[in-house]
């Protein structure tokens, strides 16, 4: 099966480079209470994820994925649902939760900040994914913005790359600031040409627009959903050139 239309397939359920918020729930009883401890919180599993900036990995902060629980429907997908507790100067900031449908075994996080490499350092922009760590495999990605002890949910999508083929989300950052008031991201596909495996087609689509509005980020979409508005055939060594 072609790239792309693995990458479509993992749009509708939910390597080469190796979604609410918490609730805080008020109890009052009858009898006074003195510095009462809250029931810790049972998980299924927890795993640390660790957050480089291009260069190295950072030591102070880290997020927690916790499973919450899982299920899997009559067609053995299945859907689980994450806590992620953020860590700042290792001292717990901020909770998020996501549900992430069509979870392979194996499957392993990933995180980096900033919106590009040349925007990593200090950047209050954190890069999650979440998939299988192999070539051919769907990942689910997450761009969230923390700041202040503030959390936000940006952006989500789905990418999947096969040997330098396959379909991904590009952003671009024309301030060149690590903490910019606006950025903008495309859909791109890079699809293998059937009668000469060094060509290739690239298609842009999804062109999309961030603003920040006080102190949330808003979206808007310049291009029809899901159409492309741009393409070019191109060999394999061109279009990995140009990056």
């Amino acid at each position: 099966m072609k790239p792309q239309y693995l990458f479509l397939l993992s749009l509708v359920i939910a390597c080469q480079k190796p979604k609410s918020e918490s609730q805080i729930v008020g109890v009052h009883s009858e009898n006074k209470v003195e510095n009462a401890i809250p029931a810790k919180e049972k998980f299924l599993k927890t795993d640390t994820i660790t957050i480089s900036d291009e260069e190295e990995i950072s030591a102070n902060s880290y997020i927690l994925a916790h499973l919450i629980s899982q299920k899997a429907d009559k067609d053995s997908i299945i859907t689980g649902n994450y806590q992620l507790d953020f860590y700042q100067n290792k001292t717990k900031t901020v909770s998020s939760k996501i549900s992430i449908k069509g979870i392979e075994k194996g499957s392993e996080w990933g995180a980096s900040f900033g919106l590009t490499s040349a925007t990593a350092k200090n950047s209050p922009f954190v890069h999650l994914s979440f998939g299988y760590p192999a070539c051919g495999y769907s990942q689910n990605n997450y761009l969230y913005y923390l700041k202040n002890k503030n959390i936000q949910l940006v952006h989500e999508w789905s990418s999947m790359s096969d040997s330098g083929w396959g379909g991904w989300v590009e952003f671009g950052n024309p301030s060149a600031k690590t903490d910019p008031d606006s950025f903008y991201c495309k859909t791109v596909f890079f699809e293998p040409d059937d009668n000469d495996e060094n060509m290739g087609t690239v298609k842009y689509s999804d062109s999309t627009i961030f603003r920040l509005i006080g102190n949330q980020w808003k979206k808007q979409l310049l291009t029809k959903e899901n159409q492309t508005y741009f393409e070019k055939k191109m060999s394999f060594d061109e279009f990995h050139s140009q990056k």
